[in-house]
């Protein structure tokens, strides 16, 4: 794996994008505590997605003919860090524009494109990753849903889970196999696009630590689906999940799901004047690691706005990022529990939340050991 990663500089139209956006976030968001926008993108408020959507700021990327704003993935890395960074409620649309609308406008049918993409533009329309199986832990090749042909489409049998908003999306994107046993690997992987409200899917929420109930099992029971289901071509699941699983490991949500917390906690080193020395250094080493990670994550944006497929540096970039997010908490929990300084409600909520759901953060998106696996692969290690 040979790594082309360069500095990125966002262009000011890219910029221009921040004050209106942070303008209407001040309103929007006045009075949410933090341990409440520390859900951000895990936070689902239909409403908001839909206000996003009438201002134009869903769908950035996305052409206009499918009506998308017509601007640069640039533009859309603006946009989706100001959310995140405010800890706004995100999760409704965010699956929908991040990884579901690119696939079905790369591999869909005019009619898919024609249907779905202006729906999910306008907040109108969520979306569901169907990829984890129970039996197959991360190991996404080994899916045993199937989904067998017939005379009107498809009938499929199987069972999802850990499928994030499962139980308030309108539609799931699922990898399936088509032909062939689970020993086939990736031969005989297809993906369908499959409207939940169909007879025989039944969906079942799974509480957290948290008490959130985020993700949930779904279940489809000789699920009638028709010709048009079938996302792009039999048998190219595989190589299309991959492509979609880029747009996934890269993004600001990959480095920013603990962010809510930093600031709080930075706040409250502000409030008291005098952090100390063990307080600065750590406030010093964090934000430095993120600065680092920030320009990673622009850079691989940068390259999936030209038209490449940075599978490995997207990988790479999750990696970093989800130990950064993980080690956030502990390191600020630490410092405290060593500090005599009080510690306000709002930060010891915030730390208590982002501390239970943490260990989820490198799950998402693949676990640690098979994104290193994939590392090494890319290294030739393996």
């Amino acid at each position: 794996m040979t790594s082309t990663l360069a500095l990125t500089r966002l262009p000011p139209e890219a910029q221009a994008l921040r004050a209106p956006l942070r303008a209407f976030l001040d309103e929007a968001l006045a009075g949410m505590p933090a341990d409440r926008r520390a859900r951000s993108w895990l936070g689902f408020d239909a409403a908001f997605s839909r206000e996003l959507g009438r201002r134009g700021w869903i769908g950035l990327a996305l052409p206009r003919e499918y009506g998308g704003g017509g601007r640069g993935q640039l533009e859309r890395f603006v946009v989706a860090e100001e959310l995140l960074a405010r800890g706004a409620p995100v999760s409704a649309h965010w699956i929908a524009e991040r990884q579901s609308a690119p696939m079905i406008l790369r591999c869909g049918s005019e009619a898919q494109k024609r249907w779905h993409v202006p729906r999910i533009c306008r907040g109108e329309s969520f979306f569901a990753i169907g990829m984890s199986e129970p039996q197959a832990g991360s190991d996404l090749a080994s899916v045993r849903t199937r989904a067998t042909r017939t005379a009107d489409g498809w009938r499929l049998n199987g069972h999802k889970i850990w499928t994030t908003n499962g139980a308030e999306c309108d539609h799931m994107i699922a990898l399936v196999r088509t032909s062939g046993e689970p020993g086939d690997r990736h031969r005989g992987l297809s993906q369908l696009l499959i409207d939940l409200r169909t007879p025989g899917i039944t969906v079942r929420p799974i509480e957290d630590l948290t008490g959130d109930r985020h993700f949930s099992e779904v279940f489809f029971d000789d699920v009638q689906l028709p010709h048009e289901a079938l996302l792009g071509a039999e048998g190219e699941g595989w190589q299309q999940v991959n492509a979609e699983l880029a747009y996934e490991r890269s993004g600001p949500e990959r480095i920013y799901s603990s962010i809510v917390l930093l600031d709080t906690w930075l706040a409250q080193l502000r409030a008291r004047g005098d952090a100390g020395e063990a307080a600065t250094a750590l406030a010093g080493r964090l934000v430095a690691e993120l600065a680092t990670l920030r320009s990673l994550s622009l850079a691989v944006t940068t390259k999936l706005a030209a038209g490449e497929n940075p599978m490995n540096d997207a990988v790479l970039v999750k990696d970093l990022g989800t130990g950064f997010e993980q080690n956030l908490p502990i390191a600020i929990a630490e410092l405290l529990d060593a500090s005599a300084a009080p510690v306000s409600d709002e930060l010891a909520r915030t730390l208590a939340y982002v501390t239970q759901f943490a260990p989820t953060f490198s799950l998402r998106g693949g676990t640690r050991e098979i994104l290193r696996g994939m590392i090494a692969r890319g290294l030739g290690l393996r």
